[in-house]
């Protein structure tokens, strides 16, 4: 591969945004891709896919490059060159880039790989917890799979096409893509591909969505007519496959505390033909009061860790930190015990997380059913999605009935 100074200026740029500057991964990225329009396919392929490599194995780089955070300029370069050496791409001679040691790059590799937190790239106290949690087997295999680089996976719309019909469309698009086993609606593409140009995404008929993502909206159960409530909607993935499998008949309410990701919700679900979506803001606990005892069905996909997902966010690994973790669990319960309150006698509830720990988990359930509010539900079912059993994201779910 021979390396371009305008594509390795826009990496080296968009990682100082990153690192230096908070920026998210997905945001520089994207930023990046718009410095030259006319770069190919190819060009900027090699740009995002270098940007999350880089952000994805950060500290194990660092570590060989003997620098650390605030990165200087000439450190992002180290760390570029780290990034060459180990995948045999030949450095040019460049001003910007030192005289780089191959050999003892490598030595180096292979002795802070026989470390899993450096192997794996993981600040200390996430490595711990993980132990903590899963058991030092389970998590080894576990974070060692959320490292992998996330495939693209399709959600088929079934309100405008069906999988076959989507996939024979993207196929005339240059785009192929394959079934997964026990996922009804998902594709997943063969390659990497800018999906969002295609006239198949412009006409509403998929959307993306991780394969461990879709099995939560069918777990809630759902049925043409019935009166949803999605609490935690955001901007939407979940909700538009509710509208799915309701047929769009019956009423989603999908409730967010961001306005501005419900007005992202509004714009998806036009796109996607979905017409019994209704969207509120949580702005006060009236929203809330005014649906107690309501609805069919409530899906709470809490807030969480997202540690779940990060082969799809690397640099989340960066900016979490443990007081988060801690308060985030009382978040969650607190939903759990003021969203619950919406479910009517004989309806559901499913308790989501993109997370992989039981404390996030398993154990709020336990805590719910054992409160107060808690007593009034019966748990049905929990689905415990590994990212190393699965090959997709890890997450969990959990069916809770109201007793009636």
């Amino acid at each position: 591969m021979r390396l371009h100074r305008n594509l390795t200026y826009a990496v080296i740029d968009s990682l100082r945004d990153v690192f230096n500057e908070g920026v998210y991964a997905d945001k520089a990225v994207e930023t990046a891709l718009k410095r030259d329009k006319r770069w190919g396919a190819r060009d900027r392929k090699f740009v995002a896919e270098t940007i999350y490599d880089i952000v994805r194995w950060k500290r194990l780089y660092a570590e060989i490059a003997n620098v650390k955070t605030p990165f200087s300029r000439p450190d992002l370069w180290r760390l570029f060159s780290v990034w060459c050496v180990l995948r045999g791409i030949k450095l040019p001679d460049w001003n910007q880039i030192e005289p780089t040691p191959t050999r003892r790059i490598k030595g180096k590799f292979d002795e802070l790989s026989r470390v899993r937190k450096f192997r794996e790239s993981i600040p200390d106290w996430i490595d711990e917890i993980g132990v903590q949690e899963l058991g030092e087997n389970l998590w080894t295999k576990e974070i060692a799979a959320l490292n992998k680089q996330a495939d693209v996976i399709l959600r088929t719309n079934t309100l405008n096409t069906s999988k076959v019909s989507l996939q024979k469309q993207l196929t005339s698009e240059g785009i192929d893509t394959e079934f997964i086993k026990e996922h009804p609606d998902a594709l997943k593409l063969v390659e990497r591909a800018n999906v969002f140009r295609t006239e198949a995404f412009k006409k509403g008929f998929f959307e993306v969505q991780d394969a461990s993502s879709q099995l939560v909206a069918a777990y809630l159960d759902v049925a043409p007519g019935m009166k949803v409530v999605d609490t935690c909607a955001g901007a939407g993935g979940k909700t538009l496959h509710l509208a799915s499998l309701m047929e769009n008949k019956g009423q989603i309410i999908a409730m967010d505390i961001y306005e501005s990701k419900l007005k992202k919700l509004k714009v998806r679900a036009r796109r996607a033909k979905a017409h019994n979506i209704d969207t509120r803001v949580i702005d006060s606990t009236k929203v809330i009061k005014k649906l107690h005892n309501k609805a069919d069905r409530v899906l709470i996909d809490a807030p969480c860790s997202g540690l779940g997902v990060i082969r799809r966010n690397p640099d989340s690994k960066w900016k979490l930190q443990p007081e988060f973790l801690d308060n985030i669990r009382g978040v969650q319960q607190d939903v759990l015990q003021q969203y619950s309150k919406m479910v009517k006698p004989g309806g559901k509830l499913v308790y989501a997380t993109c997370s992989v720990l039981p404390s996030e988990n398993q154990q709020q359930i336990e805590f719910f059913l054992n409160s107060d509010n808690g007593k009034d539900f019966s748990f049905v079912k929990d689905k415990k999605v590994l990212a190393h059993k699965s090959g997709f994201d890890g997450f969990y779910m959990a069916l809770l009935e109201k007793k009636q």
